[in-house]
């Protein structure tokens, strides 16, 4: 096969001995099995309503020009990346959920990991655009139409986009390289500890890459983020005007809010100790960066934001008319 050619797993599987495994089966929520009804109905109307309120985001965003500035350029990134992110994993979820799963194969694996880390990663380098742009609009006002000028905008997101498709490029071939003799994935997804962990030799090399991986994209941009904020309550702070500093904060409040469940979430997954949680502790971290903050976009950037709440109004006063 194509996958066993460019990741030279075959030529591995021949020299170590090995049987070489071609698909592999999730085991999903099986410690839930009779709320597994239950939960196919949460998790798809999460996943609906999820998928309506970013596409209403996006759509927004492109039609009503008075949102045609660079947040909310950003914000219309995000929805379409956490929209792609959630279609490579909750479909597949809620088919085991019905019991209709069938194995996923080892390119099929590797696909789905490919674009879950490229998409996460891009989440996460697009939210550190974000506090940029609001840095940027509070302490630099003056400077903000020429630094984040139409092509800077399309650069730190071309930027976020290939930072995810080079790192995810090189944990799939790291992961895929291995030889696995287990073939139950103890999780709903391909996430790479899990499917490392089918692996029949020692994986310390590939846990090392991982956790350095980990710190280094998760700690960076959560660390630009704080600087970003951190600038930015300093300068708030001198504005003499109550009224003044309450607006400058309300435009910082909700990307705020995104910005801590998912780097929190991110942190709690993957720089933990790997011993410190079970199974089913995991899966619920998992299904919480997986499910649940991707529906943050629509519900934080709709109930919160008045921008966003007036153009729906405007969009459905002139659907209306």
């Amino acid at each position: 096969p194509a996958l066993c050619f460019l990741t030279g797993t075959c030529d591995l599987m021949e020299r170590d001995n090995h049987t070489w495994v071609s698909e592999f089966t999730f085991q999903g929520f099986s410690s839930f099995r009779e709320h597994q009804i239950i939960l196919f109905v949460m998790f798809l109307a999460l996943y609906v309503f999820t998928l309506a309120g970013n596409v209403v985001i996006v759509t927004i965003i492109s039609v009503d020009r008075h949102l045609h500035t660079p947040m909310y350029f950003f914000l219309s990134m995000l929805s379409a990346s956490e929209t792609a992110y959630t279609l490579v994993i909750i479909p597949k979820m809620l088919c085991n959920l019905l019991g209709l799963s069938r194995p996923i194969s080892l390119a099929g694996c590797a696909t789905q990991m490919f674009f879950f880390l490229t998409l996460a990663i891009n989440n996460c380098f697009l939210l550190t655009a974000m506090g940029y742009d609001r840095y940027v609009a509070i302490c630099n006002p003056l400077r903000y139409t020429v630094l984040m000028n139409k092509t800077a905008c399309i650069q730190l997101v071309g930027g976020a986009c290939s930072i995810g498709l080079i790192v995810a490029t090189t944990q799939v071939l790291a992961v895929f390289r291995l030889p696995f003799c287990a073939t139950k994935v103890a999780h709903f997804f391909c996430d790479i500890r899990p499917v490392m962990k089918l692996s029949c030799v020692d994986t310390t090399a590939n846990e090392i890459l991982t956790v350095i991986i980990s710190v280094l994209l998760i700690l960076v941009p959560m660390g630009l983020v704080f600087i970003s904020y951190v600038l930015i309550i300093s300068t708030i702070l001198k504005i003499p005007s109550a009224q003044g500093r309450k607006k400058a904060f309300a435009t910082c409040a909700s990307h705020l809010t995104v910005v801590v469940v998912h780097y929190g979430c991110a942190s709690i997954a993957y720089l933990k100790p790997k011993s410190e949680n079970s199974r089913d502790q995991d899966q619920l971290i998992s299904v919480t960066y997986t499910v649940i903050t991707p529906l943050l976009n629509p519900v934080v950037y709709t109930l919160r934001n008045k921008e966003v709440k007036e153009a729906l109004l405007r969009a459905t006063g002139r659907k209306l008319s």
